[in-house]
């Protein structure tokens, strides 16, 4: 073995589509899926071992685009040459759900190769890196995942320009998995479609969520519970009206408080894949995953925000 490169999911506390227009975004770890990358010697072509394809780095599909991008920039970053190497990567992180696979991938990369290159890595070079790969996969990414998907700490997002954010909140977020992919070029799309015909409208829901990101904020540093699962709650309407949310994502979202959470939204681009919920302690976690599940929901994970980031 010659380097090992680990990461984490990450999810959109508040934020999603209205950082697009200069508001903030606040992003949370989510230790309970990991992505893990390990690079290692290997006679032969170079190769790449994963859940999606296993072969020759010169035959993957276009789907590992990013991941190609990120050990092509990394290979280059680090001098580590490419023959004679197996770039294997595990992954506990669902593709497709707003949790930040592909930048938790290219992460992970990075500090592999950077490992294998005995280098110590600033957060800068990582972003930088992370973001070849990550304009591959997404076209024009804000940054934030690259970001998040690094960070042990909330991360306070705006404008390209990141930094940490101060957490006293005591409580535990659950995050449920509809099953369903999510789309967000189409939600991101739907969106400007809605700012082009209907601006003083969309744009007034819009800057209301930038609103309610900067007040989630002060609730995450000042420990208030019901204030930020109202905000949540709230986020998550106006982000229906805007056409991100979808049914799966509202019996979710509906069902999570009937279970007891404090509040409920979304995360990450919409039209699918995941929602996220606020209670107020570990045992009303518990039965507000017993009500997800009941609702439908593919799969669920706990952060307390109580336990620190390994």
């Amino acid at each position: 073995m010659l380097g090992t490169g680990h990461t984490r999911a990450k999810f959109i506390l508040m934020g999603e589509h209205s950082v697009v227009y200069g508001h903030p975004a606040i992003a949370l770890p989510l230790p309970a899926l990991s992505m893990d990358v390990e690079v290692s010697s290997a006679p032969g072509a170079p190769r790449i071992r994963s859940e999606y394809y296993s072969g020759a780095l010169a035959d993957a599909p276009p789907t590992l685009a990013g991941p190609l991008a990120a050990i092509s920039a990394a290979s280059d970053a680090f001098e580590v040459p490419l023959d004679g190497l197996l770039v294997d990567i595990e992954s506990s992180i669902p593709a497709e759900r707003g949790l930040g696979s592909s930048a938790a991938t290219a992460g992970a990369v990075v500090h592999a190769f950077a490992a294998a290159a005995g280098r110590s890595l600033s957060d800068r070079e990582h972003f930088d890196l992370v973001q070849i790969a990550e304009r591959v996969a997404h076209g024009t990414p804000s940054g934030l995942d690259a970001v998040a998907t690094n960070s042990r700490v909330p991360v306070f997002f705006q404008g390209g320009s990141t930094s940490t954010l101060p957490m006293s909140l005591q409580g535990s977020f659950v995050i449920a998995d509809t099953g369903v992919r999510g789309r967000t070029r189409v939600a991101v799309s739907d969106v400007r479609r809605l700012r082009d015909e209907r601006p003083g409208w969309a744009n007034g829901r819009i800057d209301r969520l930038g609103v309610l990101a900067r007040e989630a904020a002060e609730d995450l540093r000042l420990a208030r519970t019901e204030p930020l699962g109202a905000r949540m709650t709230e986020a998550h309407t106006i982000l229906g009206e805007l056409h991100v949310s979808s049914e799966d994502l509202d019996a979710l979202v509906a069902a999570a408080i009937r279970g007891g959470a404090l509040g409920a939204k979304l995360t990450g681009g919409g039209q699918g894949g995941c929602i996220v919920a606020l209670a107020s302690t570990p045992s009303v976690a518990s039965e507000v995953v017993s009500a997800l599940h009941a609702a439908g929901a593919a799969r669920s994970w706990v952060y307390d925000t109580m336990v620190p980031v390994p």
